[in-house]
């Protein structure tokens, strides 16, 4: 799994001492052959859909390494860098996580591609290596006194390109492209962004496909956790049925849970909450189907709303619809944000980032947030002045957030058409049916 700390990753860390308990039990119940039972009716009843994901194919994997090479020789590099992390499963269907011992695969623009490995690990790499496009590639392997980085020097020389330039992934450490220009001093290393992003940021249909159902999947776990909610629930508590739920579903997931004025902190709190009749709460992340991610936030009332939450969640809805039409193809990524923006500030909740906190959205793909931002000053360095184009997908969650009383977000994903561009599950009706139909 990649090492960066994605808001997922960090919500996921910050509460597991507090739901650990629970979730042990649960895991517990989840071994046993009546566990189903012990569920809530409305998790119980989910059936899995795992068998509707396609995984990603390896000649799928070498398309995406071609149009690299083809990307790589736009921007002038002559190899590319690849560390563990999502970009390297996205190219070699590798999943490899990064430690103090480099473990690489270096694709050139011409020429055979070759890993750099500790030698105890070649057997583990050999073996995810054959199930991708590169499985007849050259493993170089190093001892633990010998130089990683002297084996990607040379394996460049050898391929001719000791003195040219290396794109390195941006997650690389900088520990090992440092050590790496040391080793090699004729090489010019840059980023690899302009490659990395530019394959990634453009889903294809298949990508499309999976991500479609990875946010369908986590509106259908949010719904059943929702009807199995009652009056003294703790977020933990809610935390671990969204587990249970995910569970039923068939694929791996994670809600971060907020209740009341803790709503009103974007990323929540770790502070212990209870669940009470009329407290607003708001539910966040999502799932992952075949690697790809949702991100899908739902903020709604257990009983009645009061007429500032309906007002609010009222704006907030606009918002993300002013988002979702202005964006089509060729449209700036801040435009978006400044639509639904416009929206927010006209109904009172202003200026600029007083309520309305944060961007509208993010990329999406492999990771929970990656290239391009729906917000103003959105610089990548290799391109001042990024376009919406069609295959791209973004969060669309504009929210409203009044300290010390309550927030509303309301976030679903959206992907960029050939016309304009289209949510992969509804909008949330209302703040007291978030799922439609009657009221809990």
């Amino acid at each position: 799994m990649p090492m960066q700390l994605s808001r997922r990753h960090f919500l996921w860390l910050t509460s597991a001492a507090a739901s650990l308990p629970v979730s042990r039990v649960a895991a517990q119940r989840a071994r046993g052959a009546d566990s189903a039972a012990a569920l809530p009716p409305s998790i119980a009843s989910l059936p899995s859909m795992k068998d509707q994901a396609r995984p990603i194919t390896s000649d799928e994997r070498q398309g995406r390494i071609d149009t690299a090479r083809r990307l790589m020789a736009d921007s002038k590099l002559d190899a590319m860098l690849l560390t563990g992390g999502t970009s390297l499963l996205y190219f070699a269907g590798v999943r490899w996580g990064n430690s103090e011992r480099l473990f690489a695969v270096i694709l050139p623009a011409k020429g055979d591609p070759f890993c750099v490995c500790p030698a105890f690990e070649e057997d583990r790499a050999r073996e995810q290596l054959a199930f991708g496009p590169l499985a007849r590639t050259d493993v170089r392997t190093w001892q633990e006194d010998e130089s990683p980085f002297e084996r990607v020097a040379q394996g460049l020389r050898d391929r001719r390109v000791g003195s040219g330039r290396l794109g390195i992934e941006e997650t690389t450490k900088f520990v090992f492209g440092d050590s790496i220009a040391s080793r090699a001093p004729g090489l010019h290393l840059t980023s690899a962004t302009p490659v990395t992003a530019g394959c990634r940021m453009i889903k294809d249909t298949h990508e499309l496909e999976l991500m479609r159902l990875a946010s369908h999947v986590t509106l259908k776990a949010y719904e059943a956790v929702y009807r199995a909610l009652s009056e003294g629930m703790t977020q933990s508590q809610v935390g671990t049925l969204m587990s249970a739920a995910y569970e039923r579903l068939g694929f791996p997931g994670f809600a971060s849970v907020q209740v009341d004025m803790y709503t009103a902190l974007p990323h929540g709190s770790i502070a212990p909450q209870t669940i009470r009749e009329g407290t607003i709460i708001m539910i966040d992340d999502g799932c992952s189907v075949e690697e790809y991610q949702s991100d899908i936030t739902r903020t709604f009332v257990l009983g009645k709303a009061t007429d500032k939450m309906k007002k609010v969640f009222e704006i907030v809805h606009q918002a993300q619809t002013a988002a979702l039409k202005a964006a089509r193809p060729g449209v700036a990524l801040e435009a978006i944000d400044a639509a639904a923006r416009r929206v927010i500030v006209d109904a009172g909740y202003g200026p600029a980032f007083k309520y309305f906190t944060h961007r509208v959205g993010h990329g999406l793909g492999m990771d929970g947030h990656e290239w391009p931002y729906l917000v103003k000053n959105n610089m990548f360095g290799w391109t001042k002045s990024p376009k919406l184009q069609p295959g791209m997908v973004f969060s669309d969650e504009p929210g409203v957030y009044i300290r010390g009383e309550f927030g509303v977000r309301l976030e679903d994903d959206m992907s960029i058409t050939e016309n304009g561009a289209e949510l992969f599950t509804p909008q949330s009706p209302s703040i007291e049916e978030p799922f439609g139909g009657t009221n809990r």
